[in-house]
């Protein structure tokens, strides 16, 4: 359409020219005149009409910029009328939704949070709020894109399988095998713990692990395999040995795997198992004394090269004063030994 408007101005103007020549040709044989002496004359009053349109187009621009600056300074005013309009209106809005909300009116409060005020989030929450769940979920995930409050929505909605999409596409895996086992399918409930606990695994966090196989999964000995790996491998070495005796509620059989363990122990572990001990003194007086000869046969062992090591006689003797003396004796006699 633009490109036969174009031609057919060209043609206009093509047109008009020719005509323009022919008047003049017939205008210089009335007048006797020549040709181009006709040519002349009406260029020189094109340029006289030309400048008098340019002076007349000056004054009208000048008039048109004078309007303007009017309109804007009108225009300014009403922005802040406007705004303070807009910002009564805005504040009816919350009155009116506020009101709702007393009436506990949940939905007619969401509707005029996210239609009228355009807050979706609120929106969502007055629905949650209110316990419309099925329907906050909807809000969170279409207007929102919030998988997490989406998902905790449908959860407790007890919408299970659509919680647990929504959890799986966010890979929380622990918590994807949490729901599975509140609808009773433990098979894949074990799949996502076993998972989890992989991970865990991976990145040596061997406590982690063992406590999705013990509390998770019910596997109590694989709990304490990866405890006991932990301490092997140095993993975090004093925790997983720590939680590994926690786990055994039978006195005697801990008591064995006490001395068990510590005879198995490197020399350069033996602090640690030293720290071990001090928590297994205090948890039963049936430990005392395996727990006690063992701290007395490292302390032994390591005063030579760390003689402050003494001050652990004081854990496994809370009672004893006279420890305390001896402690202090040794000290201040290995000081004047070394002096000397």
């Amino acid at each position: 359409m633009m490109n036969k408007q174009k031609f057919i101005d060209k043609f206009m103007a093509a047109f008009v020219l020719l005509a323009m020549f022919k008047i003049i040709g017939i205008v210089a044989q009335l007048f006797h005149e020549s040709f181009w002496s006709v040519i002349g004359t009406l260029i020189i009053f094109l340029i006289v009409a030309f400048i008098i349109l340019m002076v007349i187009a000056a004054l009208k621009d000048k008039e048109q910029n004078e309007r303007n600056s009017r309109r804007k300074g009108a225009a300014g005013g009403n922005f802040y009328l406007e705004t303070s309009l807009f910002d009564r209106i805005r504040s009816k809005y919350e009155e009116l939704a506020e009101k709702y909300i007393a009436e506990k009116d949940y939905k007619k409060a969401a509707k005029v949070y996210m239609n009228l005020l355009q807050d979706n989030y609120r929106g969502a929450k007055t629905l949650e709020n209110g316990l419309f769940y099925n329907e906050a979920a909807a809000v969170y995930l279409k207007k929102l894109k919030n998988k997490s409050d989406a998902a905790s929505c449908y959860e407790k909605a007890k919408q299970y399988k659509k919680a647990i999409d929504l959890y799986k596409d966010m890979e929380q895996k622990e918590k994807v095998g949490d729901l599975y086992k509140e609808i009773n399918d433990l098979q894949n409930a074990h799949t996502y713990y076993q998972m989890v606990a992989d991970d865990y695994t991976t990145n040596k966090q061997m406590v982690k692990a063992s406590l999705v196989y013990r509390k998770k999964m019910e596997k109590t000995e694989e709990a304490q395999k990866i405890l006991l790996k932990g301490w092997e491998e140095d993993k975090d070495a004093f925790n997983c040995l720590n939680n590994y005796f926690a786990n055994i509620v039978d006195v005697k059989k801990l008591e064995t795997e006490i001395q068990d363990l510590y005879a198995k122990t490197p020399d350069y572990k033996k602090i640690i198992y030293l720290d071990a001990m001090k928590h297994e003194f205090k948890k039963d007086p049936e430990l005392q004394s395996i727990t006690r000869n063992i701290a007395y046969e490292i302390i032994a062992e390591k005063v030579g090269n760390r003689s402050e090591i003494v001050n652990e006689l004081k854990h496994f003797n809370p009672d004893d004063e006279v420890i305390l003396k001896d402690i202090s004796r040794f000290k201040t006699g290995r000081n004047k030994m070394f002096r000397n």
